[in-house]
């Protein structure tokens, strides 16, 4: 019998039959893994809060013919602060279902679970603007997945830096502004700066920029549409985001 524990943050639930749970785990040893958890939706049961969504515990396992059981779990991190706002309550739901979308099952993805993990701790301190929180997410999910966007210098002229650049977001590139770019957003330099260090700057420091409210929004509008430009279809938590902002 296969048995694994691990650390692992609950990205999606679903209920199976009147009192079971199917719960997708975001783990760094071991990357997606799917699980039952038997009667877990029973009120008294001990795995209750602990398999919840947003649920970060130390999980215990087996596999039972083709699918893991969870046996245990102890809570490290539940995010009830989460609950308190819908604006981040949805967004936490938007970063669960775009991790769910970048991670593979027996595929480490440790960075990936950081990533979220310091996003749903902002979320609920309060201590960064939304948008700023959206756009580092969604950028820096997309570079663990494979999909980081060519942004060190024009894919034209090789030209570093203009006082404003182009970003493709269907190609993932930028151009200087003496190349032009049909469909390409113009942006200024400070956002380009923005988009590089968030791409390119150590884990811990991503988070660490400041720009004025009319530029985090020109971030927030290319981290989206580069990142639907790039998972090609609609999340559901992301449309109701956009309804909530009118």
């Amino acid at each position: 019998m296969i048995r694994r524990t691990t650390k692992g943050l609950v990205i999606k639930e679903q209920t199976i039959g009147e009192s079971d749970r199917l719960v997708t785990l975001l783990t760094a040893d071991f990357g997606m893994i799917k699980a039952f958890v038997r009667r877990a939706k029973q009120m008294k049961s001990r795995l209750n809060s602990a398999t919840g969504l947003f649920a970060y515990c130390d999980f215990s396992m087996y596999k039972s013919k083709d699918a893991f059981v969870v046996d245990d779990a102890v809570p490290i991190e539940v995010f009830f602060g989460l609950r308190q706002d819908i604006d981040r309550l949805t967004l936490a739901q938007y970063f669960a279902q775009l991790a769910y979308e970048m991670s593979a099952e027996e595929q480490p993805e440790a960075e990936l679970l950081r990533l979220i993990l310091n996003s749903l701790h902002l979320l609920c301190r309060g201590e960064k603007g939304l948008l700023q929180i959206k756009a580092v997410f969604e950028f820096r999910a997309l570079c663990i997945g494979g999909y980081m966007p060519s942004v060190l210098a024009c894919d034209n002229c090789g030209t570093y830096e203009s006082a404003f650049m182009y970003f493709d977001t269907a190609e993932g590139k930028i151009y200087c502004e003496n190349c032009p770019k049909t469909g390409a957003v113009p942006l200024p330099k400070t956002v380009i700066t923005a988009v590089r260090f968030i791409c390119l700057t150590e884990p811990s420091r991503i988070f660490s920029f400041a720009l004025s409210e009319e530029n985090m929004k020109l971030l927030s509008e290319i981290a989206e549409k580069y990142t639907l430009s790039r998972i090609q279809r609609k999340l559901s938590a992301l449309e109701f985001y956009k309804g909530l902002q009118g």
